[in-house]
């Protein structure tokens, strides 16, 4: 079983889905940066409903030593940017990442992305659910940006395009 290094997004969303407690099934452990906190702590600030990290035990806190001067200049949040770095100096760690312009300076750099979407495959692939679309509609209805071409996309994948 894999490691992992999260961002916010995607613990935002499996959690908005109902389905965070799926990442320590498909994970044997998750890191993220203190960043990723203070941007869901920011978000329970304005009224969010959001994933608290301390409230799971299966996710622990590591800081980067480095955040790469060349990803400043990005328009990437202080989660992406951390996580990436801390990504950086675990390669052998997946990084799950949402926001394409992080994806593409991650795989840029070598690093091994997934995304929300690749969970959701992965989750059905490992027996926790049957049915991705349900989850794919829920994401969607979270907030989840997800174009058509894309939905089409992991339906197939996940052998569901004439699923209703």
């Amino acid at each position: 079983m894999d490691n992992a290094i999260s961002n916010t997004s995607p613990l935002l969303y499996l959690f908005l889905a109902g389905i965070l407690d799926w990442l320590p099934k498909l994970f044997h452990e998750i890191w993220i940066p203190s960043a990723v906190i203070v941007e869901l702590t920011a978000g329970q600030d304005r009224g969010y409903d959001v994933p608290m990290p301390h409230a799971y035990e299966w996710i622990t806190v590591i800081e980067p030593q480095h955040i790469p001067s060349e990803w400043l200049a990005l328009d990437l949040g202080a989660g992406e940017l951390a996580a990436m770095s801390l990504s950086l100096e675990y390669p052998n760690r997946i990084i799950l990442l949402d926001d394409m312009l992080a994806r593409r300076a991650a795989k840029a750099a070598g690093l091994r992305v997934r995304g929300t979407l690749k969970v959701l495959l992965e989750g059905k692939s490992q027996g926790l659910t049957k049915r991705i679309k349900p989850h794919v509609i829920q994401l969607s209805k979270s907030g989840m940006w997800i174009s058509d071409d894309t939905r089409q996309r992991i339906l197939s994948l996940a052998g569901e395009i004439d699923d209703d």
